[in-house]
């Protein structure tokens, strides 16, 4: 039983979820969205809500927990405490939206984009 285990495995060892994380939030906070499966969409939803909070701080260290959370990639610190900070400065929550697009392709599994609001 899976009782209180709210955070998916996606069939990976933790390393490479939290790679598999890691790499997602980065390329959404440089693209400001992406297209993936729903179930790594709904995962990263969160994980992308708190690195947002942590950017609007605007303190040394939530822009440090940024840059360990992002794996230590500068472009993206950067535009996530600056540009993305800025524009979610009013807002207290709900940064993303997931948009799904269904089957796409050949491909069984269906597809979400996920992206900031403007």
């Amino acid at each position: 039983m899976q009782h209180h285990r709210k955070n998916r495995k996606f069939g990976r060892r933790k390393n490479q979820r939290v790679a598999l994380l890691r790499s997602l939030a980065r390329s959404l906070v440089l693209e400001e969205g992406i297209t993936t499966t729903i179930a790594k969409a709904k995962e990263l939803r969160p994980y992308m809500e708190k690195l947002v909070s942590a950017g609007k701080e605007g303190s040394l260290a939530g822009r440090r927990r940024v840059a360990v959370s992002l794996g230590d990639r500068s472009e993206a610190t950067k535009k996530l405490c600056s540009e993305l900070a800025e524009r979610f400065a009013k807002r207290s929550g709900g940064y993303t939206r997931i948009i799904r697009l269904g089957r796409v392709g050949k491909r069984a599994l269906e597809s979400a984009r996920i992206e900031f609001l403007k």
